[in-house]
């Protein structure tokens, strides 16, 4: 066997898969927390979204979050679920990519706070006014036409009474050893749940555009509906 090209062939190899994981690796992660009062007490849910700056060689490309839609199950059959999407005057998919950081530089009392320096922070903040994405309810998690929409202050006229958000907040959490991290010691994997809690996201229709519509969420038509409830 010939072993005269094996050293540059795996110094090739490496500096590929390196370039991948620069390219690819996220920017920063975040762990977006939804608490809501209920008769019974306080319920909340969380996932970890990872938020990739684009590294590409073409350009200037976008900025993409990876992870699902938050889902609380508030018991009673009742529930609500954190969109990764806000409304500006339409609906729209990008803000979910700011959300962390933007919260981080409100509660450090508006300094800017840059993605380069997202991995530094610590501690969880508020997640208001703008910032809170787009929330909604199910009456039934299996038929998307049972969605609507829940505007964050008046979650007890649509949940019905002692339903209350009691907050929103985000937490910046490790890259970990990406990719993979696989949990532990690794680093935190985004989380991937929504699929389980709404079956009906697992079809080849659009399902995620009957639920978006029956919300009454406006300019559905122009944006990719499943996006709102899970990113890859």
């Amino acid at each position: 066997m010939n072993f005269k090209w094996l050293g540059p062939v795996v110094l090739l190899a490496a500096i590929y898969v390196g370039d991948q994981i620069r390219i690819n690796r996220p920017g920063h992660k975040y762990r977006l927390i939804v608490e809501v009062e209920t008769p019974d007490g306080r319920k909340s849910a969380s996932g970890v979204l990872a938020v990739h700056p684009y590294r590409g060689y073409s350009g200037i490309g976008p900025t993409r979050t990876v992870g699902d839609a938050v889902y609380v199950d508030l018991g009673g059959g009742k529930n609500l679920v954190a969109l990764l999407a806000h409304i500006d005057k339409n609906l729209e998919l990008e803000g979910i990519n700011y959300v962390a950081l933007r919260a981080y530089t409100a509660a450090a009392g508006g300094k800017r706070v840059s993605f380069n320096e997202m991995n530094r922070q610590t501690g969880v903040v508020p997640v208001t006014g703008a910032l809170i994405p787009v929330l909604v309810t199910f009456s039934d998690p299996a038929n998307p036409g049972t969605a609507r929409n829940v505007q964050p202050d008046e979650a007890e006229a649509v949940l019905g009474k002692g339903y209350r958000l009691h907050g929103i907040s985000a937490e910046a959490v490790p890259n970990g050893f990406w990719p993979l991290d696989f949990g532990g010691v690794l680093g935190e994997p985004v989380t991937r749940a929504i699929q389980a809690k709404l079956p009906w996201l697992n079809g080849a229709d659009n399902s995620a555009a009957t639920a978006l519509r029956a919300a009454g969420l406006p300019g559905v038509e122009a944006v990719d509906a499943r996006e709102a409830f899970t990113r890859k």
